[in-house]
């Protein structure tokens, strides 16, 4: 079982490193919910420098799936159940405590790679 969630973390981390989200993002996200037009639109506010940012809020609803399927974020939920706002998961918490600089440090080419196969066929 410590193997299986090393490899979630482990996933997590490269995730964290190779999304152009920045710390102020995984910020606001623990203390408010975010929507993705919103993080869109505020890409100097959430932009890690130097890389690229998203082309649509499509675009960053996919990331925010990918987050929340290796577990860094989980859905908003309110009286009537699940938002288009997302949040900060413990796992996500426990992460960004342990390395607060993560989020805005940039991937190397093969994990970035490495990161895009995991999140395009993640049973592999």
């Amino acid at each position: 079982m410590e193997s299986i969630n090393n490899r979630s973390v482990q996933r997590a981390i490269k995730a964290l490193r190779c999304l152009p989200f920045n710390h102020r993002f995984y910020s606001a996200v623990q203390e408010k919910g975010l929507t993705a037009e919103n993080v869109f639109h505020k890409k100097y506010q959430y932009q890690v420098n130097g890389l690229k940012w998203f082309k649509s809020t499509s675009s960053v609803e996919a990331a925010f799936r990918w987050l929340i399927a290796i577990g860094v974020l989980r859905r908003e939920v309110d009286g009537q159940g699940l938002t288009s706002k997302i949040r900060l998961t413990p796992l996500g918490r426990q992460i960004l405590k342990k390395t607060p600089g993560l989020p805005d440090q940039k991937a190397g080419f093969i994990e970035q790679i490495s990161n895009f196969f995991d999140s395009k066929w993640p049973l592999l």
